[in-house]
């Protein structure tokens, strides 16, 4: 049973999600506010966080840069309508996916579900070891996906169960350009939408992570209007 911590400021919002991923037999752990959200998760980390964005204490933001320094536990952002700023902040800043208010709470289900999905598969789950999960080596990059594991030059970089898709997806044919469809594809399941900004927000976060191990990283290309390139250097 998934644990899926939900920290939201509206307990009307907190009440009624736990009761439908309840019923959907997920273990559920509600908090008000990002501080005391944060307290619990250094004592026992959920398999999920679903944040608001705006609360008190500490909001959504400073509470996804806290997580993103020790976890790559997937996270999935509630934003207000009309905060498309925080949409593209909050990707940038490490979450995996947003799902705007008002909204329906099959959509946030199956979007949790998906996460979860994508997560499992690169921990191995309980299928055969198939090719995408052999250990791959691209130049200087080599991904482990059974132990999520990612290395630059030797270098360790923590990525996210999306940046991991995304750059795997892009490092299994170099040279080869992926269109934003094609990495939307690996990335989230098909009956799930999202638009270009995700995905280009993802790969700029994914790129200052590698820079973070080298500078000068510059395998992946953008190919403006058409999508991105892996290329081996």
């Amino acid at each position: 049973m998934s644990r899926i911590a939900l920290v939201d400021d509206d307990r009307n919002i907190l009440t009624s999600v736990a009761i439908t991923l309840e019923s959907e037999g997920f273990e559920v752990e509600t908090y008000n506010d990002g501080q005391t959200a944060l307290e619990a998760f250094e004592r026992r980390m959920p398999d999920m966080a679903v944040l608001d964005i705006k609360m008190p204490r500490m909001d959504g933001m400073d509470l996804l840069q806290r997580l993103r320094q020790r976890t790559t536990i997937p996270i999935i952002f509630l934003t207000s309508k009309d905060d498309e700023i925080d949409e593209v902040v909050g990707l940038r800043m490490g979450a995996d996916d947003y799902v705007k208010k008002p909204f329906s709470q099959r959509l946030l289900v199956e979007r949790i579900r998906a996460l979860l999905r994508r997560q499992e598969v690169l921990a191995g789950g309980d299928a055969p070891v198939s090719e995408d999960a052999a250990v791959m080596v691209r130049g200087d990059l080599t991904m482990d996906p059974l132990r999520h594991a990612v290395t630059w030059r030797g270098r360790d970089v923590s990525l996210t169960v999306t940046e991991f898709l995304l750059l795997q997806a892009l490092a299994q044919r170099p040279g080869f350009v992926k269109s934003r469809d094609q990495l939307m594809d690996v990335a989230y399941d098909d009956q799930i939408y999202v638009d270009d900004r995700t995905i280009d927000s993802h790969i700029k976060r994914l790129r200052k992570k590698l820079r973070g191990a080298d500078p000068e990283f510059s395998a992946i290309e953008t190919l403006y209007g058409i999508g991105y390139r892996y290329n081996m250097v």
